[in-house]
């Protein structure tokens, strides 16, 4: 089973390409280029300014931010808008309007400034926004091929160096994609260890450590082995390492991998979405992503650990049951009295292994870890919790140019009242309000933040979208860009 596309549409600066050589050429513009319905001379050059002209009045096409209008079968406009250019969104619309005019090889034109256009953010747009989820569909022998868009040459000379970029987000967006919409049958720990290990391959500065059951036992994982302990599939302990020639930063990022989540004993209903628990290895599956993109880019400035504490949570006789008392490699006792609070568990023995077997000084951990963090801040926002303004901060860029939507949340640690058991160090739930905050209070009692930058993300919400049925990919981008910046702050 393939962990990423076979084939990624190739986006070319082409500034001395012909646009009478395309098949479909694309031109976008800004809302002053079209005055009364009628087109700017640098419009109107891409066609006879009397159709074009005419198309627009009839259309009553302004070009504003997302609109668009078919001139003819080979000439297609999209409005950029007044307010500066939304590359990612004219990426996403490039690849919508191919594919709606079933054409897999466009040009690209912009009537703007050249320079207005971020071509890493576009190429990123375009090749997610092609992307479709059709390998586990059967095809019929006349049934055509699923669209796909092969090359997009821009027109207006964008910057190479942009476009490598954005076509090495999108990758590890793909990678996120491919391990998150895949069922629980194929995406087991056992393919994540895998998938990671075709990721080691892309680039000679990564290395990969698939610690198994014993390895974990050894280093006294009681709460990852705990919920492991469920399933008759085989827990996988992956370390994936990106070490840049020139490191000055060094990052560990910890993603929660529970390739399924039945709940355990405190097992789900269908109201609970048991049958979309596929997703709960979502902050793995960024994570994996990141790695992806990281090997693709090869910064020379930083050194990455991909930790990834991979198993199931299952109902077995043999298994963890609610009262059982978990000890982690630390030697902090946690009562369990929620089987169906086990990413905090598998994540606590994780966050501890990347302080203990890594000289990381930022570590950020993600998961689809509450759903009262979903029911806090939508499908479309992750919660990012930190106790330190800068990684804040640093993480706020991130998501501003990566996409991927965060929101600070508060750190209260009254609420860690609620974790304390009469019987062990910690519960590993406190009570019904707040559940994301104290998921997190819960996290952090497992990190050293006097010697690490630590930030957690939530990313329950915006990891599937039930709108389209789809993985997001949310958090590769983010984590990638979160890497690249802070290593330069």
């Amino acid at each position: 089973m393939p962990f990423e596309p076979a084939f990624v549409a190739e986006i070319r600066s082409s500034p001395s390409a012909s646009p009478d050589a395309a098949e479909l050429v694309i031109v976008g513009c800004a809302e002053g280029d079209v005055t009364d319905g009628k087109p700017s001379a640098k419009l109107a050059a891409f066609g006879d300014a009397a159709a074009v002209g005419s198309v627009i009045a009839r259309h009553a096409f302004k070009g504003s931010k997302g609109s668009s209008v078919t001139i003819s079968p080979s000439l297609v406009l999209v409005g950029l808008g007044k307010d500066g250019v939304d590359s990612r969104g004219f990426g996403k619309t490039i690849a919508a309007t191919a594919k709606a005019n079933k054409v897999d090889s466009v040009a690209v034109a912009v009537t703007v400034d050249a320079s207005s256009v971020n071509a890493a953010e576009l190429s990123h747009g375009i090749l997610t926004g092609a992307y479709e989820s059709t390998r586990f569909k059967t095809k019929k022998d006349d049934a055509p091929e699923p669209f796909a868009l092969k090359t997009v040459d821009l027109l207006f000379g964008a910057d190479a160096a942009g476009i490598a970029a954005g076509s090495a987000m999108a990758k590890g967006v793909f990678v996120t994609k491919y391990l998150v919409e895949a069922p629980p049958n194929v995406c087991t720990p056992t393919h994540m260890a895998e998938a990671a290990e075709h990721i080691s391959k892309i680039s000679d500065r990564m290395s990969l450590t698939v610690h198994e059951k014993e390895f974990c036992e050894k280093e006294g994982m009681g709460l990852y082995l705990g919920v492991a302990e469920c399933s008759a599939e085989a827990p996988k302990f992956i370390h994936l390492t990106y070490k840049g020639p020139n490191a000055k930063r060094k990052f560990a990022i910890v993603g929660k991998g529970l390739t399924f989540d039945s709940g355990g004993y405190n097992i789900k209903s269908a109201a609970s979405m048991i049958e979309m628990m596929k997703f709960d290895m979502g902050g793995a599956g960024a994570t994996l992503g990141c790695a992806r993109a990281i090997a693709e880019m090869q910064p020379d400035d930083v050194e990455v650990h991909f930790i990834i504490a991979s198993c199931e949570n299952m109902v077995d006789g043999a298994g963890l049951r609610p009262g059982d008392i978990l000890v982690a490699s630390n030697g902090k006792t946690v009562e369990v009295n929620n089987t169906d609070a086990e990413g905090r568990l598998t994540l606590a023995d994780a966050l501890l292994y990347a302080q203990n077997h890594t000289d990381a000084e930022t570590i950020v951990d993600i998961a689809t870890l509450t759903g009262a963090c979903m029911v806090a801040l939508g499908p479309d926002v992750s919660g990012m919790y930190s106790p330190e303004d800068a990684v804040v901060e640093a993480m706020k860029g991130a998501s501003k140019s990566s996409g991927d939507k965060i929101w600070h949340m508060p750190l209260e640690e009254a609420y860690l009242e609620q974790l304390k058991s009469p019987v062990a160090d910690y519960k590993n739930t406190g009570g019904r309000l707040g559940g994301s905050i104290t998921a997190a209070l819960f996290l952090k009692e497992f990190v050293d933040t006097s010697k690490v930058h630590w930030s957690h993300l939530d990313i329950a919400g915006p990891c599937w979208n039930d709108k389209e049925g789809g993985a997001t990919g949310h958090g590769a981008a983010l984590l990638t860009d979160f890497v690249l910046s802070y290593a330069k702050a």
